[in-house]
C-alpha cells in the first residue's frame, strides 16, 4: 500500500511511519519545511512540503495514496490560543476529509481521549459514556479544537467518506522528538516536584497505538466508528513516583490539595494575562485532577488492539528523554 502520513515529526506519526517503513509499504509524509534527517532516519518516505492548511498538496497526496492517517495536530493545555488551534485540528482536518472525500480515499483520524467523557475512580469511561459525566472535559482550546475536528470527520462520514476514529490515551515511548506526552516525564526528571496532581490518566505506548491505528486503516469497520486506544490506569501520584524512580529524582511527597491547586491556577492565570500562557495554568490545572481513565475494550475486541505492560512504556521512554533532551 502507499499511505499518507500527516504528523510524521511527532510522537505517534513518527511511530506510524517507522512501523509502515518496516513492513514494506510505501509512505509520503507531509512537512513544513526541510524534514530533518535525524527524525526521519530508517523511515522510507517520500515527502511534501505543506502544512494542513494547504489544500492542493494535501489533495495530490490523498491522490496518489491508498489510505491516509491523519495524525498532525496542535496540543496546547490552556484557555489562549485557540484561534490557532482551530485553524490546525479542525480547519486542517476539513482539508484531509475534502481530500478524501474527493478521491475516494479511506482516512484514520487520530482524535484524542480529552474529546470523549472523563471517567470517575470507580468506573472507566468507554466510547458510549455521557459527555457530561462527572462533570464533563475542560472547555479548553485543546478539548474544543480537536472535537471540532473529529465533527469534521463525521461531516464526512455523513457524505460517504470511509473514515475510523481512534482517541489514544496518554501515550509514552521513543521517538518523542519534541517532545509532546514526555513533556512530563522530563519536568519530573529535571527537578524534584514534592506535589503531584491529583487526578489521573490512561497510561499507553505510542508503539501500541500505532500498530492499532494501522490496523484501522485495513479493518472492515463501520465507517464513522470510534476506538479508545488506552492503557492501565494510573494517578499521576502513582505515575509521577515511577517516573520520578526513573529519572533518578525523589518522588512526590503527596497529590495537589485544594490550596495547591488554587495556588497553581491562580499563579498559572495571572502570567498568562501579563507575559503568555504556559502549561500552568487553570485549564490545565482541571484537566490534571480529572480521572481520565478509560476501558479500549472495543478495539481490543474490533482491532485486535494489544498493550504492554506500563513499565516497558515508562523505560522506554524515560531512556529517550534523557538520551536526548536531558
Amino acid at each position: 500500500m502507499r499511505i499518507f502520513v500527516t504528523g510524521g515529526t511527532g510522537l505517534l506519526g513518527n511511530t506510524i511511519l517507522r512501523q509502515l517503513s518496516d513492513r514494506g509499504d510505501e509512505l509520503i509524509s507531509l512537512v513544513r519545511g526541510e524534514p530533518t534527517a535525524e527524525v526521519f532516519e530508517g523511515i522510507n518516505t517520500e515527502f511534501v512540503s505543506g502544512d494542513l492548511n494547504s489544500p492542493e498538496v494535501i489533495s495530490d497526496a490523498v491522490a496518489r495514496s491508498d489510505g491516509v492517517i491523519h495524525s498532525a495536530g496542535l496540543i496546547h493545555i490552556g484557555w489562549k490560543r485557540l484561534e490557532e488551534s482551530m485553524q490546525v485540528n479542525r480547519d486542517g482536518t476539513r482539508v484531509v476529509v475534502e481530500a478524501c472525500l474527493n478521491h475516494s480515499r479511506k482516512l484514520v483520524h487520530v482524535g484524542t481521549v480529552n474529546t470523549l467523557a472523563i471517567a470517575t475512580r470507580e468506573q472507566p469511561a468507554d466510547e458510549e459514556t455521557s459527555l457530561e459525566n462527572a462533570g464533563g472535559q475542560v472547555p479548553c482550546s485543546y478539548v474544543l479544537s480537536k472535537r471540532a475536528g473529529v465533527t469534521e470527520v463525521l461531516k464526512g462520514v455523513e457524505q460517504g467518506l470511509s473514515a475510523v476514529i481512534v482517541h489514544p490515551g496518554f501515550m509514552l515511548g521513543p521517538w518523542d522528538w519534541k517532545p509532546s506526552s514526555g513533556r512530563m516525564m522530563l519536568e519530573v526528571g529535571r527537578s524534584w516536584k514534592p506535589i503531584a496532581p491529583s487526578g489521573g490518566c490512561s497510561l499507553c505506548d505510542s508503539r501500541d497505538v500505532a500498530a492499532a491505528a494501522i490496523s484501522a486503516l485495513e479493518a472492515d469497520v463501520q465507517s464513522g466508528r470510534q476506538y479508545i486506544l488506552a492503557g492501565e490506569n494510573w494517578s499521576y501520584f502513582d505515575l509521577w513516583s515511577e517516573m520520578a524512580a526513573r529519572m533518578g529524582r525523589r518522588a512526590p511527597l503527596m497529590p495537589a490539595g485544594p490550596l495547591q491547586r488554587w495556588l497553581g491556577s491562580t499563579a498559572g492565570d495571572l502570567w498568562a494575562a501579563v507575559a503568555r500562557e504556559t502549561d500552568l495554568n487553570s485549564a490545565g490545572v482541571k484537566m490534571s485532577s480529572q480521572y481520565h481513565w478509560y476501558d479500549s475494550t472495543r478495539a481490543r475486541q474490533e482491532l485486535s488492539y494489544q498493550t504492554r505492560v506500563s513499565a516497558e512504556s515508562l523505560d522506554a521512554a524515560a531512556e529517550w528523554i534523557k538520551e536526548r533532551h536531558l
